[in-house]
């Protein structure tokens, strides 16, 4: 009998590991060269635009647009329908548990306002290129959008990190305990160096 559910949520499982993966681990290395000044992080951002526009927009929409909705669309679905109780249990996993529910929603919101902002009304609607005098202004002049950008950027990672200990155990991976653990603690120190990175690069602005 063909189990739906079964299959959907492996390829919840894998967009999420694979789309956010790939659009995180890109953010994360084109906004550290700001940490070489404006010319480094110029430098990047102007490789992507070497990319031919059609083939850019395929992308964006193919690979990440459509596989992110359909992940964040049906993580919502799982979300409503989940238990988080963490004050009551304690669990390191209950908490992971909670936290991947609690950073998907912050990550929902985040990323309207971030996508409609930057992507669809500055650099769509405006025609003003991302650069990073447009960053530093962005940050330097509202501490709240500083602040609320780096919350989104430790949700994503955060997200993406604990999703690779969920990925690993839905897809038998990780079978027992023992080896579930050690992929819970690598994908942690993931995380802490991801966020050191993102802390990094967001000082240099302000330097």
């Amino acid at each position: 009998m063909f189990n739906t559910t079964f299959y959907v949520r492996r390829l919840h499982s894998l967009c999420g590991l694979l789309c956010l993966g790939m659009v995180l681990f890109e953010h994360i290395f084109t906004n550290s060269m700001a940490m070489g000044g404006p010319a480094a992080l110029n430098g990047a951002l102007g490789m992507m635009e070497l990319i031919p526009k059609p083939i850019f927009l395929g992308l964006e929409i193919g690979a990440i647009a459509v596989p992110l909705l359909f992940h964040a669309i049906y993580g919502v679905y799982i979300a409503l329908q989940a238990n988080n109780n963490p004050g009551r249990y304690g669990y390191v996993r209950n908490w992971s548990f909670a936290l991947q529910r609690w950073t998907a929603w912050y990550l929902v919101a985040f990323l309207i306002w971030h996508i409609g902002y930057l992507r669809l009304y500055t650099k769509g609607v405006t025609g003003t290129p991302i650069s990073y005098e447009l960053l530093q202004n962005l940050f330097t002049t509202s501490p709240i959008t500083t602040i609320l950008y780096i919350l989104g950027m430790f949700a994503a990672i955060f997200h993406f990190c604990n999703g690779i200990t969920t990925f690993c155990m839905t897809w038998g991976i990780t079978k027992g305990p023992r080896s579930q653990n050690v992929v819970s603690i690598l994908s942690m120190c993931l995380c802490a160096a991801l966020c050191l990175v993102t802390l990094a690069f967001m000082g240099s602005y302000f330097i």
